[in-house]
């Protein structure tokens, strides 16, 4: 997951990099590895600073200074698999056509044809093993058919047609043309969020483009509007061009963005994330009501896991009528353990994370709230904790169902061994995490507890829970090669072997096989590795 953002100032004098700064510290929570923001300036130059880490320690007085320019694109990346190099921190660039910026958010399934048709048709060189810098040159190559000196909307909309009818996955994108204007462009699935937002200035007005509507509420735009599946939008300083130019298919917004992802601020293709929470926490407490009941069991207290489920958790208490109490103090200097990127950093970061207080747990059977269950390495130390400090039982309950099935859509859920569900009833799954008891949220509740905000959104992407993945084109041959891909060991033996993944698996695990030395079988190469996806673009970026 990763959070994308585009500013076209109308006043091209005012440089935009500090705000697109303070954007990206307000989509931190997407990406946590890598953050960057490329602005362009004077004669459609490009500035560009860009590295591993949090944005907090990324962009200084200093290096903001030096991002000159009325219009930029800034991304934060958490990788879901391959590389942590800073070669792959976005956003990426190329420099032909016309000088293209580019930042995505989602993942690609089809990349082994794509990086075929690259080397051996189109023969560009794709550097990273990332699908965003794929994705970016499937767009450039495009771009690049109309042949034209200078190019137009009408161009660029059919260039995202065609890039669109090549491409299979998710994928939300803001993307800049030196010296034109920003885009922004999403799938026909419309898996991932992306929206627009004006704000009217004293010459004119400047236009947003971001992943979640809390940063134009906090930067004073208005007018928040989704970008439609299969919808692309040009924004220039003088005019707005919006267009459907693929066919929509089924529209299918990914509910863990609602579940987990998102800030609760935030609304998402209509739908305001708090109060989904809260139908989630209305919901659960109907079947947490009837499994204590099956049970014969009672509860002293409702206690929240920091911070996602703390909405959640509250409609439950109040509903059933249970005391709620903040048993778990979060050092807020920690980062969210389940997009860590290692099973042992994970594990190590929760009680650096938290810190049970005693007396609210002390002879209570207590029942915990988390917004979901996916690999068991938090709620398993989470109960742990509880016990620790003399809770008598310890009841788990996930605002979400069983996770049993990988995310392909850019959520790091690798491998199905690593999902505590996976293969286990609910019983397996509370001996698993230590619970004397876990209760999930039903998928229809969960579906109903979103979807009665939005009526108009008839489908939601549920693979995770379902296993029905609304793109199509997976099968148990992609699961294996991707599990192979992408599981922890893997990964971290690999970058010890090599330093390197594979230049087919991508940013979000769309990866085919590799042979032992790493490399792409049935893709060659059409040029040596130099190591920096950044020739031709000066990275003012200083350790």
């Amino acid at each position: 997951m990763c959070g994308i953002l585009g500013l076209l100032l109308h006043d091209s004098t005012i440089n935009c990099a500090p705000e697109i700064c303070e954007g990206l510290s307000l989509l931190q929570h997407r990406g946590q590895d890598a953050c960057g923001i490329v602005t362009c300036g004077p004669k459609g130059r490009f500035y560009q600073c860009k590295a591993n880490g949090m944005v907090r320690d990324i962009f200084d007085e200093s290096s903001i200074r030096k991002l000159i320019g009325g219009m930029g694109v800034g991304h934060v990346r958490y990788p879901t698999a391959g590389s942590f190099n800073n070669a792959e921190a976005q956003p990426f660039y190329v420099n032909s056509p016309y000088g293209i910026v580019f930042a995505h958010n989602g993942n690609l399934i089809n990349t082994s044809s794509l990086l075929q048709f690259m080397d051996a048709t189109a023969h560009r060189h794709i550097n990273t093993s990332s699908d965003s810098e794929l994705l970016l040159n499937i767009f450039a190559n495009n771009l690049q058919q109309t042949g034209k000196f200078r190019i137009n909307e009408e161009d660029i909309f059919t260039a995202i047609g065609g890039m669109m009818n090549q491409v299979k996955g998710a994928y939300a994108c803001v993307a800049m043309l030196a010296g034109f204007g920003i885009i922004a462009f999403r799938d026909p699935n419309g898996i991932r969020p992306v929206g627009m937002a004006t704000r009217k200035t004293e010459t004119g007005n400047d236009y947003l483009f971001a992943s979640e509507s809390v940063v134009a509420d906090a930067s004073g735009f208005t007018d928040w509007d989704d970008v439609k599946p299969g919808e692309a939008i040009i924004i220039t300083r003088s005019s707005v061009s919006r267009r459907q130019v693929v066919e929509p298919a089924t529209f299918a917004p990914d509910i863990f963005e609602y579940v987990y992802f998102a800030r609760p601020d935030s609304v998402l293709d209509g739908i305001s994330v708090y109060r989904s929470r809260m139908a989630m926490g209305d919901m659960l407490a109907e079947e947490v009501k009837r499994v204590l009941d099956r049970n014969a069991l009672s509860v002293d207290v409702v206690i929240p896991v920091p911070d996602t489920s703390r909405v959640a958790a509250l409609n439950l208490a109040q509903k059933l009528n249970l005391p709620y109490r903040e048993g778990f103090i979060k050092n807020r200097y920690v980062g969210r353990t389940f997009i860590m990127p290692g099973q042992q950093m994970r594990k190590k970061n929760v009680r650096r994370k938290l810190n049970a207080m005693a007396l609210e747990f002390s002879g209570k059977n207590v029942l915990l709230v988390d917004d979901s269950i996916v690999r068991g390495t938090t709620s398993r130390e989470i109960v742990q904790m509880a016990k620790d400090v003399g809770a008598k039982n310890v009841i788990v309950a996930s605002c979400a169902p069983p996770i049993r099935y990988p995310n392909i859509y850019g959520i790091d859920m690798p491998s199905r061994s690593e999902l505590v569900a996976y293969g286990r009833k609910e019983g397996a799954v509370a001996e698993a995490i230590g619970a004397d008891l876990v209760i999930f949220q039903t998928l229809p509740d969960l579906i109903e507890s979103v979807r009665q905000l939005n009526s108009n959104i008839k489908r939601f992407d549920c693979s995770v829970f379902d296993g029905d993945y609304v793109t199509g084109g997976v099968d148990e041959a992609y699961f294996s090669e991707l599990e192979r891909l992408r599981a922890d060991n893997v990964r971290s033996k690999v970058a010890m072997m090599t330093g390197e993944l594979g230049p087919a698996e991508g940013k979000g695990g769309g990866g085919v096989p590799v042979n032992g030395n790493g490399m792409d079988e049935g893709v060659v190469s059409s040029g040596t590795m130099n190591g920096d996806d950044t020739v031709g673009l000066h990275n003012s970026w200083k350790r």
